[in-house]
């Protein structure tokens, strides 16, 4: 390790045979990609395999012995009458191999030739057969060489070995098919997690890298400082919580938050999903579970990271899957295993979830997930600290102003913020650009909350006309109205899926929203639909999605916050959308008759809204036409050029909230 701990003791032993599990891990995981690239019929592509290798040992078999096996040039009658003209100037004998050196005119060693004696017989007799005499067969340099050497044994051995070698090579080869498929199946019980090594900087993740989320922060020091130092919290009797389950919105950093406990505490990290213990086979699940444990304990202390756990982790007895469903049997295991801890173990176990009203109760019980820290939405300040984060490597025009980014981008994610700059880093890359400006900025903001710019969606002179009223009623409605958000934005530029927008964003960041807030909010949405019948005197399709919105929310008033008269302080409906207590969408606790009192009243609220956005259209109409006159020559009205045009033509908009309460 780059840094050391001395509160932290890990033997060498345990960090061999963690690594040793670590690449065991890899190489099942590496594996089982490339065998999903092979062909499907694998027995005829490994026996073809298997003859063109045959065939190219044998041509090359062949090569080597027409090369080395050439047949005799002259007969030995021809090299006896080349002895006795006295041509012939040196024979070398190989067995029954003879290689000739003849003559040159000048003396020296000339042109060879090959011949071949009889087997069994001297070659001094063979000659002397031949009639060459003693005398001039003395002429003649003569060296026996016996036969020796790999070559020669290979040329006399490979036609009995070469097919035996063949033959084991190809029993090898299928054997090893055979036994990949079998290790498969014996491995298919092992999980198979994402590790990070504390080693490993660049994959290292600190709190540092994270901002925001102060008071989780706080909350995950402790297991910090328990896995860096135990031994002051053991020596007092106190127990570390042995699983930590991370609450809140997608995108608002529970990993990173995760795995920056393990990079603090500079432990082992391993990171799974949910939804990879579920398999179709019974008993696999539980299988992996403790798979994971055991990788775990060799290499503790360490951290196991568990995402998504709602995919595991849901409440048992629902009847999905029926009461051995084998999601059931994995979370029973996960169970067993938390409470199977010692207290010197040193692994804690985090989990994420943005469901956690689905869990089972098992889970949430002192001794397993015990301590729960939510993750809400960064604000201002915590959002300027993301945009810090991320703007890291990026370079910033002059004119970038990260507060007024983060102060137009209320509601927005950690992972919202991260594709935000990202964007405008795109941005300024396609136009050619070598730092990122204010305006890349601006765009993104638009580009990730509604989609990008649909240039080639081009309206006709009466759509746009349309959209400009429809967008300009949306936004005096709201700047009229006294709890509504101040606009910041008009826009007839289709956009992802919608024809045109408005974009009103607070001033501060809420936590609560009023009743009164929400009544403008449904009738600014109305805004729309209210222009068109007035100026047009008929309807589009275009605020089909506005009367969804205030629909929903109309009825989230009524049947969850509680804000109908005449039904009363009492919640019907859970904030999914389902009845409570986990019960299916089609189950009402709640009679026809309740039921009935809850569409009235829902219609109810939206006739109000309705009439309130009527009256101030009706009273405001030649500013409707103004803006939407400028709409339609420009195409986009900002803050600053709509709000002179509301002061030009004596529209009061900047009434405070807190001064309509005093009056009142």
């Amino acid at each position: 390790m780059s840094k050391k701990t001395p509160s932290k003791k890990v033997n060498n032993n345990q960090l061999k045979n963690g690594n040793s599990k670590k690449q065991q891990i890899r190489k099942i995981i590496i594996p089982n990609k490339s065998n999903n690239k092979k062909p499907k019929n694998t027995f005829w592509s490994n026996l073809t395999t298997a003859i063109l290798i045959f065939l190219t040992i044998t041509a090359l078999y062949s090569f080597i012995s027409e090369e080395k096996a050439v047949d005799t040039n002259i007969p030995v009658s021809e090299l006896a009458q080349n002895i006795k003209d006295g041509k012939v100037s040196k024979i070398l004998i190989q067995g029954e191999e003879l290689n000739i050196a003849m003559k040159n005119e000048d003396g020296s060693d000339g042109l060879e030739k090959q011949s071949k004696k009889e087997s069994g017989t001297a070659l001094s007799d063979t000659l002397a057969n031949y009639g060459v005499s003693p005398e001039q067969l003395s002429g003649v340099q003569i060296e026996v060489k016996n036969p020796s050497g790999f070559g020669y044994w290979f040329l006399n051995l490979a036609p009995f070995i070469l097919p035996i070698i063949f033959i084991i090579f190809l029993i090898w080869y299928f054997s090893r098919q055979v036994k990949g498929a079998g290790m498969q199946a014996f491995t298919f019980g092992q999980s198979r997690p994402k590790i990070v090594d504390p080693r490993d900087e660049k994959q290292k993740v600190t709190f540092k890298d994270v901002a925001g989320a102060k008071e989780a922060k706080e909350e995950l020091s402790e297991i910090v400082d328990f896995l860096k130092s135990p031994k002051k919290f053991l020596e007092i009797g106190a127990r570390i919580p042995k699983g930590v389950l991370l609450m809140g919105a997608p995108g608002t950093g529970k990993t990173l938050l995760a795995r920056a406990v393990a990079g603090e505490a500079g432990v082992s990290f391993f990171s799974i999903s949910g939804s990879e213990f579920v398999e179709m086979f019974v008993g696999v699940g539980a299988s992996r579970v403790r798979d994971l444990f055991k990788l775990a304990k060799h290499v503790a202390p360490a951290i196991i990271f568990i995402d998504e756990i709602d995919a595991v982790g849901r409440a048992r007895g629902s009847g999905h899957g029926g009461g051995n469903d084998e999601r059931e049997q994995t979370l029973n295991q996960i169970l067993v295993e938390m409470d199977g801890f010692e207290a010197n173990e040193k692994i804690i176990v985090m989990a994420a979830t943005n469901r956690p009203d689905v869990l089972d109760p098992a889970i949430l019980r002192p001794g397993r997930f015990d301590r729960r820290v939510t993750i809400d939405l960064p604000d201002r300040d915590d959002r300027l600290g993301i945009l810090e984060v991320h703007a890291r490597g990026k370079p910033l025009a002059e004119d970038v102003d990260l507060k007024l980014i983060a102060q137009r981008t209320p509601g927005f994610s950690g992972a919202d913020l991260y594709s935000l700059m990202n964007e405008a880093a795109i941005l300024a890359a396609r136009e050619e650009r070598k730092k990122v400006a204010q305006f890349d900025l601006i765009r993104s903001i638009e580009k990730v909350m509604l989609g990008p710019e649909r240039k080639s969606h081009l309206l006709s002179k009466k759509e746009k006309e349309i959209t400009a009223y429809h967008e300009a009623g949306h936004a005096l409605v709201a700047s009229v109205l006294p709890f509504a958000d101040p606009v910041h934005k008009i826009s007839v530029v289709s956009r992802g899926r919608a024809g045109g927008y408005t974009l009103k964003l607070p001033d501060e960041d809420k936590k609560m929203q009023s009743k009164k807030e929400f009544l403008d909010d449904i009738a600014m949405t109305l805004g729309g639909y209210v222009t068109e019948q007035m100026v047009f005197g008929d309807l589009t399709t275009g605020p089909s999605n506005d009367l969804q919105v205030a629909t929903s929310l109309a009825r989230d008033m009524v049947t969850l916050f509680g804000m109908s008269d005449s039904i009363g302080p009492v919640a019907l409906e859970s904030s999914s959308g389902k009845t409570l207590f986990g019960k299916g969408v089609t189950d009402k606790d709640y009679s026809e008759k309740v039921s009935a009192e809850i569409d009235s009243e829902v219609r109810r609220i939206i006739s109000e809204a309705l009439q309130r956005a009527e009256h101030i259209l009706s009273e405001n109409r030649k500013v409707l036409d103004i803006i939407a006159k400028r709409l339609i020559e420009v195409e986009t009205i900002e803050r600053e050029e709509y709000e002179s045009i509301l002061t030009a033509n004596g529209v009061e908009f900047k009434a405070k909230k807190e001064d309509i309460e005093h009056q009142k």
